[in-house]
This record gives structure tokens, sequence and C-alpha cells, in this order.
């Protein structure tokens, strides 16, 4: 299935470590201390248990802000409301938590920070679900003071897109550029341990070369750990939303590229197979008879009048990805994601934007403009004979 899986492919090999824009030094790193992996510090979880401590002191004398509701069920909305409001003790419980985890998650960015593969890191974007809130953005701005004060010569921001966006967004760099001429958007998959979301994504490739105007034209989730199916089932389900993505496009005289870009959470081996880190996922993602990519292909041998090309990365290498056109201030980035646990991925810039580069590409827009006027010339010269 190996052989077989890298023809379809065609432009990529999938996990791979060299993409168009970017190296990729490291990701899904797994650092332990003494208390088991690193990243469970740092997680969506450790921030609701950290809540939870702080609120035991009031619960004490049963003056809890919260009264009864468990921390883990208290929504993002409801603290970020509780943050500035009338409430001054609530709005003190979410503070000191954001402040401890803040503390917490600086450690752990240290902690990357002095492996061999995140050295000279210039910048670290931090994304996931927890970044979508504004006690999530606190406690980014909060990490970045903290290393600051330390004189640790790093920024670190919230990521640019929408965490879900992000997921598909950053698929498009997995693939090299001319793959997007004469199209108006690709297909996007983003699997997650809970859901599975599929878009369309618009390039606007004409507009921002560098993709950096891309947007999800159109979306689709699906809870799939509330219907826990087989991994046949999942497979089934996700070729039918991206076949109702299709039929939306086409309706819509929406060109696709045929191309798939696919985020998944694990370590994925050279021909799209899944070598760890798949266990939240509907069945055994990891068997050697189970190969994703191989799977859609037969299922999507086609979009449009070509023959559909697949390439598939970790969810946080992809996440990441959605900042390239945003980080060619800096060479060496990285990426956190805040979920169920910490993503993690390092990235070195391939290209540096500076003068020479801008002039080799007004030179090579200026050429593809001659081009296109000697295709249309020639064409008009055919209908002519």
């Amino acid at each position: 299935m190996a052989e077989d899986t890298g023809l379809t492919t065609g432009i990529a090999h999938h996990g791979a470590a060299r993409l168009p824009s970017v190296d990729i030094d490291s990701f899904n790193i797994e650092l332990k201390d003494d208390d088991g992996f690193l990243g469970d510090r740092a997680s969506k979880g450790a921030f609701r248990k950290i809540l939870d401590r702080w609120r035991k002191p009031r619960r004490k004398s049963d003056e809890d802000p919260f009264g009864d509701e468990p921390s883990d069920k208290i929504s993002k909305k409801k603290l970020d409301e509780l943050l500035v409001g009338d409430d001054t003790e609530a709005s003190a419980v979410v503070h000191s938590a954001i402040e401890e985890f803040a503390q917490e998650l600086a450690y752990v960015t240290r902690r990357f920070l002095g492996t061999k593969a995140w050295a000279r890191t210039e910048r670290i974007v931090v994304g996931g679900g927890f970044r979508d809130s504004r006690l999530g953005e606190l406690a980014i701005a909060r990490t970045d003071i903290i290393l600051k004060s330390e004189d640790f010569k790093v920024d670190l921001v919230p990521i640019r897109f929408h965490p879900d966006d992000a997921g598909l967004i950053g698929t498009l760099h997995l693939a090299p550029s001319w793959i997007f001429e004469a199209h108006d958007g690709v297909l996007a998959v983003d699997i997650g341990g809970t859901n599975i979301r599929c878009g369309v994504v618009e390039t606007r490739w004409k507009k921002a070369p560098d993709l950096s105007k891309a947007a999800v034209w159109k979306s689709e989730l699906w809870r799939h750990a509330d219907d826990e199916p087989t991994r046949e089932g999942a497979v089934k389900r996700l070729v039918k939303m991206l076949k109702d993505l299709i039929a939306a496009a086409e309706k819509e005289n929406l060109r696709l590229a045929p191309f798939i870009g696919i985020s998944c959470p694990g370590v994925i081996k050279e021909d799209g197979s899944i070598e760890k880190g798949a266990q939240n996922l509907p069945g055994n993602w990891e068997s050697s008879k189970f190969n994703l990519p191989a799977s859609l292909v037969e299922a999507i041998p086609q979009i449009g009048d070509h023959d559909t090309a697949i390439v598939m990365h970790n969810d946080g290498v992809a996440q990441g990805l959605a900042e390239v056109p945003f980080m060619q201030d800096v060479a060496r980035w990285g990426v956190l994601t805040i979920g169920t646990g910490l993503g993690n991925a390092r990235y070195t810039n391939r290209k540096k934007d500076n003068g020479k580069d801008d002039k080799k590409a007004e030179k090579k827009d200026k050429d593809d403009e001659d081009d296109k006027g000697e295709k249309k010339a020639r064409k008009a010269r055919k209908a002519d004979a």
C-alpha cells in the first residue's frame, strides 16, 4: 500500500520535513519532567485544574462565586464575561488561574527553547482552542511578559486566524504554489480527537501569492466523539462531507484544485500511514492495514478533470503553517497549540523576504503575464484557423 500511496500523492510526501516555504525542524516533541509529559502542564485540562484549585478556598466557606458548577463545565464564554463583570470575587479567581497557567506555559516554553531543535527561535505562535477566548489571549500575553522579563529574545503571539480556520488554511502550505493556478480553492480536512472538520479554502492566490488572504469559504463539522463510529464509518462520513463540499463548490462555479490537504494527530509517515499519536481517533488509525490518503483517493479519484492529489501532515504543524505569510520577518519560529494536549512544531523559513526576492518576483510576474498573453494569442490563432 505504501508504494501505491506514494504514486497517488504525486506532489509531495506525507509528513515531510521540507515544505515549499519552510523546513520543519521538529514537531510533536514529547518532553517529560518528573510528573509526566511536559505538555500536560499547559493544556486545556491543566487550566481547568488550576481554576478548580483557586475555587477551593471559597468553597470551604460556601462562597464559591461559581456555585456548584464543575470547573470543566464552565464555558470559555462565561469565563470571559466574568473577567470584566461586576462579580469581583469571580473575576479575581479567573485572573488568579490565568496567572498560574501563564507561569506554567512560560516554564514549558523555556523547556522547548532549551532543546536543540528550538534553538534561536525568534517567535512563537500560540493556537488551539484555548487561544479562542479572552482568557487565552491574556494568558499568552502574560507568558510573553514573563519570558521577556527573563531576557528571552522571543515573542509569544496568538495565532492570527480562528484556530478552526487555521487548521484548514494551513494545509495550503503543504502543496507547491503552482497547483493553485487557474483554481479558486482547495479541499482541506482537519481531524481531531473530538471533531472532523472539512472545508473549502479560497486561496485568493491572484490577490496574494503568499496566501496571506486565504479564507475558509465553506466548512462542515462532524462531532464524531458523540457518535462513536467505527474507523470505516468515520472514513465513509468524511468522504460524504468532501463530496458535499465539491458539489457546493461546483454549484457556485468555484473551481477546485485537484488537491486535498489533511491535518491529523500523530506522527505521519511518508506513505500516509500513522506511526503513533492517533489513539483518540475512532478505531485503530495506526494499523498497518489502514491508510487514509489511499482510502480518500479511491473514493474521490478525480476533482474536476484531474487526478486527486493528497498530502497529510500533523495537525499542529498544519495549524502553524497558516502563519507562514506573516513570519517572513524572522528566520526561525514555532507554534504551540493548546488543546487536549500541547501540540508543537518549529520551522525555519526557506525564503527570506528582501529586495532581491521582490525583483525576482516582479520579473516572474512579468514573465507570467507575457506567457499568458502568448497563450491567449495562440488560442486566438487556433480559433481563426
